[in-house]
């Protein structure tokens, strides 16, 4: 398959999808949509909804009744870059190349954007649901897996702690639960609800989320990685932000040779997570890779 082609017509369907679920910006009051937009909308490679829309296809060759859910997951992820560029936890400037929501709009609506984001997220959610045939217990799995993976026991959780350790020596353990909620919690949910939006047996679904948690691990190594490593132009952002926050990072922890070994061992893993699928997680496989040799 051409990954490329691939990756930027699922971004495409993503984008259109979001273009026509998210309020105008002409609306009242116009700050607040004015606001969620120029987050949605600022860029960014669409991985996680991309993910949704894979795993649906791959159990029900089907992708496009995952693709409200799809959205949704996309708001939820970029109102928590929202929160994450603040002045009162990393105090980013840029995000996705173009001046974070804060930059522009003030630190006050900056975090009502989030808000909205992150509620809106589960209306689009509930009306997809109130408009489809599914089962309404699909429906309420699918909210209780997605407000989970964003809630104290998933992403907040791993923000936490991401906080509470900054200039601390932390342990494996405390590392690898940072980054399996902070990160890795909507990366596995967000490939788990395509899967039950498919239809996916237990079976599939066990083997799933433990690709998404390969996944997750290996998408924040490697994050850790190109702060180091990447460049403004690529990243969209000023690099070197975990050692100006004194992050808890694998190449903080481990060095970053041996965190280019781990971030490799989890492609690895995840790969091999999908062998009950045979060919048919081509696809999955292909976008595993890619997590592993981006350059933003």
């Amino acid at each position: 398959m051409n990954l490329k082609l691939y990756l930027q017509q699922r971004k495409d369907i993503i984008n259109q999808a979001l273009e026509q679920q998210l309020p105008s910006n002409e609306q009242y009051p116009q700050n607040i949509y004015k606001a969620m937009r120029h987050s949605i909308f600022a860029g960014g490679k669409r991985i996680r909804p991309i993910l949704t829309l894979a795993t649906c296809e791959l159990i029900s060759d089907d992708y496009e009744r995952a693709i409200p859910a799809a959205c949704a997951i996309e708001c939820i992820h970029t109102y928590s870059l929202i929160h994450d560029d603040l002045p009162a936890m990393d105090n980013d400037d840029y995000r996705r190349g173009v001046p974070t929501c804060h930059k522009v709009y003030g630190e006050a609506i900056a975090i009502l954007a989030g808000d909205a984001l992150l509620t809106y997220a589960f209306q689009i959610l509930a009306e997809d649901q109130l408009v489809s045939n599914y089962n309404p217990a699909v429906a309420i799995r699918l909210i209780h897996e997605i407000s989970s993976a964003c809630g104290p026991f998933g992403l907040i959780g791993g923000q936490v702690l991401d906080i509470e350790s900054e200039n601390k020596k932390v342990d494996e353990q405390t590392l690898k639960y940072i980054h399996q909620n902070k990160t890795g919690a909507l990366i596995t949910t967000s490939i788990r609800a395509g899967a039950i939006l498919g239809g996916a047996t237990e079976e599939q679904l066990d083997a799933l989320t433990s690709y998404g948690k390969f996944l997750g691990l290996a998408f924040q190594i490697t994050d850790d990685i190109l702060d180091i490593e990447g460049s403004i132009e690529n990243l969209g952002k000023q690099p070197g932000s975990d050692l100006k926050n004194s992050k808890v990072t694998f190449p903080a922890v481990y060095g970053l040779e041996e965190a280019k070994v781990r971030a490799n061992k989890a492609v690895e893993d995840a790969i091999d997570s999908l062998h009950i699928f045979g060919d048919k997680s081509a696809c999955l496989k292909n976008l595993a890779k890619f997590i592993l040799e981006r350059s933003n």
